[in-house]
């Protein structure tokens, strides 16, 4: 008879089930977690250097002196020859307004002239006779002092129907609005057959002369700059590197877009098309320092306790979390104030995947060839 027939059937059972159960909690036990991997990280090595805050912007080449022209007399407007981007000279008619109503009241205001002429001419006259009269006793001395009175009076009328003539002729000219500077039409704001007013703008003439390049900077950067300051430029369409200085910088924020405008005048000898696109560096901006250690933003990370950096501990090849202190921003690199020394090896990418101790290699090393496990025999 075997053991299980030996056993009475509870207690056969009783085994059974606890066979199963075994099994069962051996099947359902975790497997061991698989070892880490080893990561690769990329270094760099703190130092010393120069932080210099520096921008670009888009610049616009424009005239030093550009003026808005209109007509001194109100009118409608029947000529217009001058065209936008056309190179006039000073005194060449730019545009016409329809003239007939100040040639007749040029032409009212001569006829008036003529009219006080004949009046003076009789005043003197009959001033001339009275003076005889006079002389002979034939007439009072205060009928030759009204006659006097009279022809100075028709001096005067004479005078002010000349003045008349002149300003109607002067608005007759007005009609016509001439270049009075050579240079170039930048743009046009009247049609021939609108009806302008006296004053508004038909044109703008951009006159012949120096240069600036105009750009906008922010309110932080504003502060850093100062007139006189010598800056570099590039022509986007040519790459060529043009000087200039700090002839201007607005006082004022420009109501819409929060930007203030600086303008730079150019060397005489760049001869740049109005309207060419500039690339303008300013250095020196507020965020500058000197002999700051520099890290990319790419090594910063958060932590409980702020802003922090993984420092190679090159014994034992595992990363600690180091807190630092920052400065100015530049760009793509932050100056540490305090945190790190000359010489220390930070990661400086790949920093939200670590963890504090972790082993890690550098990335581009060549690995070193671990020697094989051994298995201890069975006994």
């Amino acid at each position: 008879m075997t053991f299980l027939n030996s056993l009475a059937p509870g207690r056969v059972f009783c085994l059974y089930s606890l066979t199963v159960l075994l099994t069962t909690l051996v099947a359902c036990s975790k497997p061991d977690a698989p070892q880490e991997p080893l990561r690769s990280v990329k270094l760099i090595t703190v130092a010393s250097s120069d932080l210099s805050a520096e921008g670009v912007y888009s610049a616009e080449v424009r005239a030093r002196v550009e003026s808005r022209l209109g007509f001194r007399v109100g009118g409608k407007l029947v000529q217009r020859p001058a065209e936008p981007g056309q190179r006039v000279v000073a005194g060449q008619l730019l545009a016409l307004v329809d003239a007939q109503d100040f040639q007749l009241a040029a032409q009212a205001a001569q006829a008036q002239v003529s009219a006080a002429q004949s009046q003076r001419d009789l005043a003197a006259a009959e001033f001339k006779r009275f003076e005889a009269l006079k002389a002979q006793n034939f007439i009072s001395g205060a009928e030759l002092e009204r006659r006097e009175a009279s022809l100075k009076a028709a001096d005067a009328a004479l005078n002010q129907a000349k003045a008349q003539a002149q300003a109607q002729g002067n608005q007759a000219g007005y009609a016509r609005l001439t270049a009075s500077h050579s240079g170039v039409v930048t743009a046009v704001e009247a049609e021939v057959g609108q009806v302008v007013a006296a004053g508004q703008p038909v044109l703008r003439l951009a006159h012949d002369g120096p240069r600036d390049a105009v750009f906008a900077v922010s309110e932080s950067a504003i502060m850093g700059l100062k007139t006189s300051q010598v800056m570099q430029a590039t022509v986007l369409s040519t790459g060529q590197t043009v000087q200039g200085k700090v002839r201007e910088l607005a006082a004022m924020a420009d109501p819409v877009t929060r930007t203030y405008l600086v303008k730079l005048a150019l060397d005489a000898g760049a001869h740049l098309p109005l309207g060419a696109s500039l690339n303008v560096r300013t250095a020196g901006l507020p965020g500058s320092a000197a002999k700051a250690m520099v890290l990319p933003t790419s090594a910063l990370r958060q932590d409980a306790q702020g802003t922090a950096v993984w420092v190679l501990d090159e014994a034992t090849m595992t990363v600690n979390s180091q807190v630092v202190q920052l400065g100015p921003v530049s760009g793509n690199d932050v100056a540490v104030v305090s945190g790190l020394t000359p010489g220390q090896k930070v990661v400086s990418a790949g920093v939200h995947v670590l963890s504090p101790g972790q082993k890690v290699t550098v990335y581009g090393a060549v690995p070193s060839m671990a020697p094989a496990a051994t298995t201890a025999p069975a006994r």
